[in-house]
């Protein structure tokens, strides 16, 4: 049984995957929106680095830098009262083992509980040397925003059976190496759902289904006032909502009852 009003921790989000109860998380980026979204029962805050998209206008996160990331984490940590915070290691800020301590414990020390890290077979031993020093990593595979150039834009990952088994390995090599959590971005259902049903660890979506242990977006997307146009997968909850606490409520609802994301925002 999950008491969804204890502080949640890097242990209890295993906690969350074996009582079957789906975890909802959303970006945050200032101390103000945080406290909307922590009193809306989010689990999970992400200081995530589309930032670079949402707040500074870029066209991708890869300018984002340690020191965006640094103001942003500091921030939203003092709107927190429940919800675990996460920080993404921002591209080029991890590239090496002791690169990666030094962004991860910038981050830390800002107030974050886990780093976020995108890629598979190539990051695990920068995975195990950070979960040895004690800093819990989330992985990210699939969609990769910080690959984006190498990928050839924003695409689906994953539909074709080779690069869906290797998605599997890299996860259970990122699990094997001690991560703590894996967000999986616009995949096939399907193989995200083989994903949840494989690791142990939760497996957090966002473009992946219904079939994992939780969502996450945007929170500028869920609003609707980030600058299209949106993915499939994205779903304005401010549209049938009389306020913003009201839309991150429906929201963290939805996530709960499985009823987001629904058949039509997920890729077959």
């Amino acid at each position: 049984m999950i008491d969804l009003s204890r502080k949640v921790t890097v242990p209890s989000l295993s906690d969350f995957k074996r009582a079957g109860v789906p975890i909802a998380m959303l970006t945050a980026y200032d101390a103000s929106f945080a406290r909307q979204i922590d009193a809306a029962g989010v689990d999970c805050m992400l200081v995530g680095d589309s930032l670079g998209n949402v707040i500074q206008g870029q066209g991708s996160t890869l300018p984002v830098t340690v020191n965006d990331m640094l103001y942003h984490t500091t921030a939203v940590a003092r709107g927190i009262d429940r919800a675990l915070l996460l920080a993404d290691l921002p591209f080029m800020s991890y590239y090496n083992r002791s690169t990666a301590m030094e962004s991860a414990a910038v981050l830390m020390r800002a107030g974050a509980a886990m780093v976020k890290l995108e890629g598979g077979a190539p990051m695990i031993e920068t995975v195990r040397a950070l979960v040895e020093q004690g800093i819990p990593v989330c992985g990210h595979l699939g969609l990769t925003p910080q690959h984006v150039h190498r990928l050839g834009g924003y695409r689906v990952q994953g539909r074709e059976q080779a690069m869906a088994e290797a998605l599997i390995d890299d996860a259970k090599a990122l699990e094997r190496a001690g991560a703590g959590m894996l967000v999986a971005e616009c995949i096939p259902n399907a193989v995200a759902s083989k994903l949840s049903e494989t690791l142990s660890i939760p497996v957090i979506g966002i473009g992946a289904g219904s079939d994992v242990d939780g969502q996450v977006l945007v929170s500028y997307d869920l609003l609707g006032i980030s600058s299209g146009p949106w993915p499939k997968f994205v779903r304005n909850f401010l549209s049938d909502a009389a306020d913003v606490p009201a839309a991150l409520t429906a929201y963290v609802d939805a996530v709960r009852q499985r009823k987001f994301p629904a058949q039509h925002e997920s890729y077959q």
